[in-house]
């Protein structure tokens, strides 16, 4: 196949994206197989931006990702705008990826900044109070903001050290840059949950 052949380096043990799915996805983009491959790599830029300014981490395998389901949608459905619906399939995917990463922000990691932030609790009451000031308090921030913060403090021992060094590469900061950038963030965080919890416990006294 000539068309899989083109861009062998986009494609990898990790991708789902098959050759005739492929060979379909260029085909819908330019009959000319070589406009064809252009036109796919002008796709997968925009679609890199689109994640890197939303906060989608990393943005390269997140377009990837789109790609490989806007592929295997080609097999089941008519589409008539296939850069439009491309953009829909990353909206779906960059709000998956949000609430997984948010998922993955351990109890530990955000009860640690909650409590800094705030006088000792007691009781359930007090505890949702806290949890809710900083779920508030981090959906405030940017999304590149807020992806960081998250990304950072995910995953457990091997696979967060991993994981804070492929942030530092794809923002291309040094590990101690990278850990000062966050603190930053960190200290906002705290400050904004020692903000909320004050003023709630203010309205219920």
């Amino acid at each position: 196949m000539v068309a899989w052949a083109l861009m062998p380096h986009r494609f990898d043990d990790d991708r789902t994206i098959s050759p005739a799915g492929f060979e379909r996805l260029l085909f819908r983009l330019d009959p000319d197989v070589d406009r064809a491959a252009l036109e796919y790599e002008q796709l997968r830029r925009t679609l890199v931006k689109f994640f890197d300014w939303r906060g989608g981490w990393p943005p390269d395998e997140c377009a990837d990702e789109t790609l490989d389901r806007l592929a295997r949608k080609l097999e089941e459905v008519v589409v008539d705008n296939i850069r439009q619906y491309a953009r829909g399939i990353a909206r779906l995917v960059l709000l998956e990826r949000r609430r997984h990463h948010e998922a993955s922000l351990t109890d530990t990691d955000a009860n640690l900044i909650a409590a800094r932030a705030a006088a000792p609790t007691d009781g359930a009451d007090d505890t949702e109070r806290l949890r809710d000031c900083f779920d508030r308090c981090l959906d405030g921030f940017p999304d590149s903001s807020r992806a960081l913060v998250i990304d950072y403090y995910a995953g457990e021992r091997t696979s967060k050290i991993n994981n804070r060094r492929r942030l530092a590469s794809t923002l291309g900061l040094s590990d101690n840059a990278l850990r000062s950038r966050v603190q930053r963030l960190r200290d906002r965080l705290e400050h904004c949950v020692h903000e909320c919890v004050s003023r709630q416990e203010r309205l219920h006294q």
